[in-house]
């Protein structure tokens, strides 16, 4: 089970100093889409040179021209680049031919796909490496979470890993990982604590045991 780092609301400054101060604890580090519309792939870039040893994941939630988007990314250092689950079989399709020319990976994030189970489905079958059970921030302002969504596609999921994203916390933590996803993407469960370095270490220990 590995960590990703999820920061969204940060400029490109700003992120080195955040994954400076965690960078031992966690596996991915993802350059959110409000850092991609904010700084461009600059910000995918900046980030691969500083910390060469880090997974670093370009959140495009990309919706159309799938290899083209996918080939930018990586062109500007990406190991994993993200795809909506929502998008035609086809964006997704050109998405994945792309990233495994390029040694790459592929994420398809399930966020607002109404069918999750029937959907993980097919998006497995498409031969995408990870699929994300994701509630967004305006499902947390509402109370939801994903727990039950990564159950649901852990029992169809045959191929891809499986991730989980939204709202997770140190408190949240032992939950997710009953679930056992393969990658646990924390946001401000990190990034809004005090001592960010010590939240990272408490969930790398609890995600390593698993």
């Amino acid at each position: 089970m590995k960590l990703q780092l999820a920061l969204d609301l940060v400029d490109i400054a700003g992120a080195k100093e955040v994954v400076a101060e965690v960078a031992e604890y966690i596996d991915v580090v993802e350059i959110g889409t409000p850092i991609v519309i904010n700084e461009g792939l600059h910000a995918v870039k900046a980030i691969k040179d500083t910390f060469p040893s880090l997974t670093v994941l370009a959140d495009l939630k990309i919706m159309d021209a799938g290899g083209y988007e996918v080939m930018k990314a990586v062109e500007a250092g990406a190991d994993i680049v993200t795809v909506l689950g929502v998008s035609d079989d086809s964006t997704i399709k050109g998405a994945v031919e792309e990233a495994k020319k390029q040694n790459k990976e592929i994420l398809v994030d399930l966020i607002n796909v109404k069918d999750i189970k029937a959907r993980a489905a097919e998006v497995d079958a498409l031969g995408v490496d990870y699929i994300c059970v994701h509630s967004g921030y305006d499902h947390q302002a509402e109370g939801k979470n994903s727990f039950d969504d990564l159950n649901a596609i852990k029992s169809v999921v045959k191929n891809a890993k499986t991730a989980i994203a939204g709202g997770i916390k140190l408190a949240t933590l032992p939950e997710v990982i009953r679930a056992n996803p393969d990658l646990v993407i924390v946001g401000g469960g990190i990034t809004g604590e005090a001592d960010m370095k010590a939240a990272a270490a408490e969930m790398k220990r609890l995600v390593s045991q698993a």
